[in-house]
C-alpha cells in the first residue's frame, strides 16, 4: 500500500504536500462548479442568457487583465501572491451569499476571475522556481493528477448537493467553498519560500532610482523593455499554437457528446463510462506521460505526440458515424483515449516549454504572457469545433487536422527563436532555476 501511495504522491515532501493542497482547492471548486448552474438560476435567479453574458464579460476582463496581473505576481512576489490570490478567492466566493441581481453577479464574477488569474500566475511561478530544472515537469504531473482527483470528488459532492430534496446543500455551496478555499490559503502559506531575485532587483532599482510616478513605473515595464515577456513575441506565438493544441479539452467536453448523441447510434450511458475513462487514465498516466520531460527538445516531442493522437482521434469519431453497435462504442472509446494521450503528453509539453522559456527573473510576466496566448488560441475553439464537425461532414474534420498541423508546425520554429531571444536579452540564471 505504501509503494503505491508513493507513486501516485511522489516520495518528494514537497510535491507531496503540494499534491495534498492540489486535491483541497480542486475538490472545493469542483464541488462548486457542479451546481453553480443551479445556483445562479435557482438562488442569483438569473436566466441562462444572463449567466452566459457575464462569464463573457469576466473573460474578456480577464483577458486584458492577464499580463498585468502577471507583473504584478513579480513585484509582489510569486509566493506572496499565490498566498493573497487564494484568500481573495476564498472571500469572493463568500460573496455569493450576497449576489441576488446580475449586476452583483457580474461584479463577484469579474473579481473572481481575477482574483483566480492572478493566484494562478503567482503559484505556476512559484512551482517553476522552487523545483530544480530536472523536477518541474515531473512534479507539475502529480499536482495535475492530484487536481483531478480533487475535482471528481467535488464533482461528486456538488452533485449530491444538487440531489437533495430542497436547495439547502446547493445554497451552502458558496460558503462551504470559501472555507474550504481559506484552508487552501493556510496550506500554501505554510510552502516554503524561494529566492526570488526578479523581485529583489526590482526593490533595488526603484530604492536606486529617481522618484517617478505609479504610471511612469508601469511604462517602464511596457514591451520595449527587452526583458518583458511582451516582448519576446515568439513566445507569445509558441503560446498561441499551444492553445491550439490544447483544444483537445473541447473536442473532450464539447464535440464528442454532441456527436455521440446526434451522429451516432451509441447509447447516451456511454458518455459517463467515457468520461470515467479519461479520469482514470489523466490520474494514473500524467506522472508517466511526463517521464524524461526537461528541456525545450523533450517538450517539443511530447507536444508533437500529443498532437498525433489528436489527429489520431479526429480520424477514428469520423469514422463512428458510419459504423453501428459494438463498432461504435469500441471506437468511440478508442477515440477517447486518444485525446486523453493528447491532454497528458500536450500538458507535459506545455509544462516543459513555459519552465524552459521564461525569463527566471519574470515568471509571472511570462505567465500572464503564456495565459494570454493561451486564450487567443483556445477561445474560438468550441464554437468553430461544433461547427465543422457537426455541420460541415468530413471536411470539416479536415480542416481541423489542417489546423493541427499547423499548429504543431508552428510550435518549433517560435519555441527555439523564444530560446535564442531569451538567451539574448535574460541575465544569466543561477544554477538550479
Amino acid at each position: 500500500m505504501r509503494r503505491w501511495r508513493d507513486r501516485l504522491l511522489s516520495d518528494d515532501p514537497l510535491i507531496r504536500a503540494m499534491s495534498y493542497q492540489s486535491v483541497l482547492s480542486a475538490f472545493a471548486e469542483g464541488a462548486f462548479l457542479t451546481g453553480s448552474a443551479v445556483y445562479f438560476t435557482r438562488i442569483v435567479g438569473l436566466s441562462a442568457a444572463q449567466v452566459g453574458l457575464g462569464l463573457t464579460v469576466a473573460g474578456v476582463v480577464t483577458f486584458l487583465a492577464a499580463v498585468p496581473l502577471g507583473r504584478a505576481a513579480d513585484r509582489v512576489g510569486t509566493r506572496r501572491t499565490w498566498i493573497v490570490g487564494s484568500a481573495l478567492q476564498a472571500l469572493v466566493f463568500a460573496a455569493w451569499l450576497l449576489a441576488g441581481s446580475f449586476a452583483a453577479f457580474l461584479v463577484v464574477t469579474i473579481a473572481l476571475e481575477l482574483a483566480e488569474t492572478w493566484a494562478r500566475s503567482g503559484r505556476n511561478a512559484y512551482r517553476f522556481a522552487v523545483f530544480p530544472p530536472d523536477a518541474r515537469v515531473r512534479s507539475l504531473a502529480y499536482m495535475r493528477a492530484a487536481r483531478n482527483v480533487g475535482y471528481s470528488l467535488g464533482a461528486l459532492a456538488g452533485g449530491l448537493a444538487l440531489a437533495w430534496p430542497s436547495l439547502a446543500l446547493v445554497h451552502a455551496l458558496p460558503l462551504a467553498t470559501a472555507l474550504l478555499l481559506g484552508l487552501n490559503t493556510v496550506f500554501v502559506a505554510r510552502l516554503p519560500s524561494v529566492d526570488e531575485p526578479g523581485r529583489d532587483r526590482a526593490r533595488a532599482a526603484r530604492s536606486a532610482a529617481p522618484e517617478a510616478g505609479p504610471l511612469r513605473a508601469w511604462l517602464s515595464r511596457r514591451p520595449r523593455d527587452p526583458r518583458s515577456a511582451l516582448a519576446n513575441r515568439p513566445f507569445l506565438v509558441a503560446s498561441v499554437a499551444d492553445g491550439v493544441l490544447a483544444s483537445h479539452q473541447v473536442l473532450l467536453n464539447v464535440v464528442v457528446p454532441l456527436w455521440l448523441v446526434q451522429e451516432t447510434d451509441a447509447p447516451r450511458e456511454l458518455l459517463a463510462w467515457l468520461f470515467g475513462t479519461n479520469t482514470v487514465l489523466a490520474v494514473a498516466l500524467q506522472v508517466a506521460a511526463s517521464r524524461g520531460v526537461a528541456d525545450v527538445a523533450s517538450s517539443l516531442r511530447v507536444e508533437r505526440w500529443g498532437a498525433a493522437c489528436l489527429l489520431g482521434s479526429f480520424a477514428v469519431l469520423l469514422v463512428t458515424h458510419s459504423t453501428v453497435g459494438w463498432v461504435t462504442i469500441v471506437l468511440m472509446w478508442v477515440g477517447h483515449v486518444t485525446i486523453t494521450g493528447s491532454e497528458l503528453w500536450q500538458s507535459a509539453g506545455q509544462w516543459g516549454l513555459q519552465a524552459e522559456l521564461s525569463d527566471p527573473d519574470r515568471r509571472g510576466d511570462y505567465q500572464g504572457v503564456a495565459q494570454l496566448g493561451y486564450t487567443m488560441g483556445n477561445v474560438w475553439a468550441p464554437a468553430v469545433f461544433t461547427w465543422l464537425t457537426m455541420e460541415q461532414g468530413p471536411w470539416g474534420w479536415g480542416v481541423l487536422a489542417l489546423v493541427v498541423l499547423v499548429a504543431i508546425l508552428v510550435l518549433h520554429p517560435a519555441a527555439h527563436a523564444a530560446q535564442r531571444h531569451l538567451a539574448r536579452v535574460a541575465s544569466p540564471a543561477r544554477p538550479g532555476l
